[in-house]
């Protein structure tokens, strides 16, 4: 079974398309959160994970729309825009949002978006955290989002350590007897430095996981995110990558 796995979103349906037709063929979807906010195209995003059957869990900022989840600490920027994703989702785009749980196990993979030990808003970005978040799953791979960057982390069962690594264009990383944490990258909003879209596909009968970096119409998204009157900080950094 060959399944995309996308993760960050972020209402941003140009990118989102490249990468499925990047990732295709395969045979089922998997969402890791965050398919709204900070984007121009919430309901359109919706509408096209609908169609292709993808399955998955929420994020902060889907829940955010929802309500469901204050905005107080968010930054002035996320909330600005959460509060205008909020004001704008249709309401089959709220009922598929509001159905997602914060974490499913599919195929012996957990799905959350920030951390297993906390779904929402754990940013998993070191080893420590990772070596941390290792009792909180019971199968043997999990992955995660929120981060915005691609990174794998595998936990060496002689050693007892946690080793990170970030995969690049194309690299391909074997699921193997080692348990792993799997980050797709953001499709919506990257922020490693690379302004293309990233995601991932697993072919479980291969047991490989390959990640890939397509490019997108960027200023097409940037003027629907100017013409919704969107920060402009939010608008900017799609062309950076950060």
């Amino acid at each position: 079974m060959r399944v995309a796995v996308l993760s960050d979103i972020h209402a941003n349906l140009p990118a989102l398309e490249a990468v499925l037709e990047a990732l295709a063929p395969f045979d089922q979807v998997w969402q890791l959160g965050d398919v709204v906010g900070y984007g121009p195209q919430p309901n359109e995003v919706v509408a096209r994970l609908r169609e292709v059957g993808a399955t998955g869990v929420r994020g902060n900022h889907d829940a955010a729309a929802l309500g469901q989840l204050a905005t107080d600490t968010f930054n002035d920027d996320a909330r600005t825009a959460v509060e205008w994703s909020a004001g704008r989702i249709s309401p089959s785009t709220r009922a598929w949002l509001a159905a997602l749980p914060e974490r499913v196990v599919n195929d012996g993979y957990t799905l959350v978006h920030g951390s297993p030990r906390d779904p929402t808003w754990e940013y998993l970005i070191t080893t420590a955290i990772a070596r941390a978040n290792l009792s909180a799953f019971d199968t043997r791979y999990c992955l995660v989002g929120h981060t915005h960057i691609p990174l794998v982390f595998h936990q060496d069962p002689v050693a007892h350590r946690v080793e990170m690594s970030a995969p690049s264009e194309g690299e391909t990383v074997r699921l193997d007897e080692r348990r792993a944490i799997l980050n797709p990258g953001s499709v919506g909003q990257p922020r490693d430095g690379d302004p293309r879209a990233c995601g991932m596909v697993i072919d479980t009968e291969l047991g490989i996981a390959q990640w890939h970096r397509v490019r997108y119409d960027i200023t097409e998204v940037q003027r629907l995110m100017e013409q919704a009157g969107l920060p402009g900080r939010l608008i900017d950094r799609l062309s950076v990558g950060w």
